[in-house]
């Protein structure tokens, strides 16, 4: 094997597409998803490789130290994707310490372990942090996040990922870590856990539930398609410059409210339902604690540096998102009767 990478969080929603694009891309590789299978860790994600020989997977939780150093010195590792976080504001809001743990406490036990394996030898090694856009706060009308935009988080989800930034970028300047950090925008597509809107929209239609739409549904976010960031994600750990901070974002503004009337529309027609026939689900509540109007990505560098580009429009994105989840009714079941869990003890008991 030329490289032995470790992929923390690869049993989630983004570490599964990771995964599975560095498996079978790179079978000279040994790629180990480290996952602590907590709520949304759902290996049946990876159902498809998991007999692959470059696949293994390991449990483990980045918040047990003496779990990941063993981890590290089991495989020695060359190289760190690391995208194992607990990522939805809502749950930050309720529990934030949670949100600590994980995203700070877990970070550095994965950066202390690294500088550990690799002291005196950081040739050939890289720390690469996916973070969010999050970490830069809100937006207005205009403009749009780049790399040299100031932190200014404003939910605990937000804050610890900006903190778990900072660590890493730390390391790197106090230890010379070799180290490089991305910021994404919303990510949506196959196998997201649903609990994120448009996942969680998806089910509720189909099953005539309310879309809970927040305030007043004006506000924005950028879209960006799953597959599209995984091979974001290829390209800055291979090719990206150490030290730096690349934003990947999908070019793709949404109101929450029309992308909403969007989904509907395009639900409506995949069930065969007449045109609108969905609408009357939407139900717009309370506003959340601190919720940020707007984020937009500059990702100009990625793609001047890199040449990412995404490589389907929102409309052609959300239509393989919504027949993925129609052709996968099983998997949608399992994971909303929580029926998921069992997965790794049917799979590996032995």
């Amino acid at each position: 094997m030329s490289k032995t990478i470790i992929i923390t969080g690869g049993a989630g929603f983004i570490g599964s597409h990771v995964v599975r694009l560095f498996v079978n891309k790179y079978p000279e590789y040994k790629i180990i998803n480290l996952d602590a299978l907590t709520y949304a860790g759902n290996l049946e994600n990876l159902k498809d490789v998991e007999d692959k020989p470059n696949y293994v997977f390991e449990k483990a939780d980045i918040i047990n130290k003496d779990e990941v150093s063993s981890a590290f010195k089991k495989y020695n590792p060359d190289g760190i994707i690391h995208l194992a976080a607990e990522s939805h504001v809502d749950r930050s809001i309720h529990s934030p310490l949670d949100f600590v743990y994980t995203n700070v406490i877990g970070t550095v036990n994965l950066l202390n372990a690294s500088k550990e394996l690799w002291e005196g030898n950081f040739e050939g090694k890289r720390f690469y942090h996916v973070s969010t856009d999050e970490v830069y706060g809100a937006l207005g009308a205009e403009g749009l996040f780049t790399e040299e935009t100031p932190y200014s988080p404003n939910s605990p989800y937000s804050a610890s990922k900006a903190s778990s930034d900072h660590f890493v970028r730390a390391y790197g300047e106090t230890y010379h870590l070799p180290f490089i950090i991305s910021n994404c925008s919303n990510n949506y597509g196959p196998n997201h856990f649903p609990e994120k809107l448009i996942p969680l929209f998806i089910n509720n239609i189909i099953e005539k539930k309310p879309l809970p739409v927040y305030g007043d549904g004006k506000y924005t976010r950028d879209w960006l398609f799953v597959k599209d960031h995984a091979t974001a994600i290829d390209l800055v750990f291979h090719r990206g410059k150490e030290g730096e901070t690349y934003n990947i974002g999908g070019f793709n503004e949404w109101q929450n409210i029309d992308l909403v009337k969007l989904l509907v529309k395009k639900m409506d027609e995949k069930l065969g339902n007449p045109e609108g026939a969905s609408e009357p689900l939407i139900t717009f509540v309370k506003d959340r604690p601190g919720h940020d109007l707007r984020y937009a990505i500059d990702a100009t560098k990625i793609n001047k540096e890199l040449g990412w580009y995404p490589s389907v429009t929102f409309e052609e994105g959300l239509a393989k998102t919504i027949d993925w989840f129609f052709e996968n009714k099983e998997w949608l079941k399992n994971v909303t009767s929580g029926e998921y869990q069992t997965y790794y003890e049917k799979q590996y008991s032995n």
